[in-house]
């Protein structure tokens, strides 16, 4: 794969720029990866990250990760209120948070019933991700029960 850098810090592809794109960015964030053109046209198509060699691999990784930005919720810290809209003060993989949930429907359950997968949107549209809402701490659980 002739995958590189420019100067910028652009990823290239056979010396065109290209961004990296998942198709299932939460449910297969591993598979299904294209590459597409400033024109939106796909230039390649990668089926496994995990199969692309090294160092092409750390350079799509880098550039999804800098593209992408869905921080995980860890600890649900407070609720102003247990009807909506509230003020929820959280802990994420990126740091402490605030914001306000507009309402229930903003909680969105992933995957199947019995699954704890779960993404909470913002008022500001910042998209949470839990990757398992039953790993939570029991106070964490307990709060996000009474919106559920």
């Amino acid at each position: 794969m002739n995958l590189s850098q420019d100067e910028f810090g652009r990823l290239l592809f056979d010396g065109e720029p290209v961004n990296p794109v998942r198709a299932h960015p939460i449910s297969a964030p591993e598979e299904g990866i294209s590459l597409t053109g400033a024109d939106g046209h796909e230039r390649a198509w990668l089926p496994r990250l995990a199969d692309v060699p090294e160092p092409a691999q750390g350079l799509l990784r880098r550039a999804l990760s800098e593209r992408e930005f869905h921080p995980t919720l860890t600890r649900l810290v407070s609720v102003s209120t247990f009807s909506t809209p509230s003020l929820w003060t959280v802990e994420t993989d990126r740091g402490p948070l605030q914001f306000h949930l507009k309402s229930e429907e903003d909680i969105r359950r992933l995957g199947g019933a019995g699954e704890g997968r779960l993404l909470i949107t913002t008022s500001h549209s910042l998209q949470l991700y839990v990757a398992d809402r039953w790993a939570l701490d029991r106070h964490s659980r307990r709060l996000l029960e009474r919106f559920l």
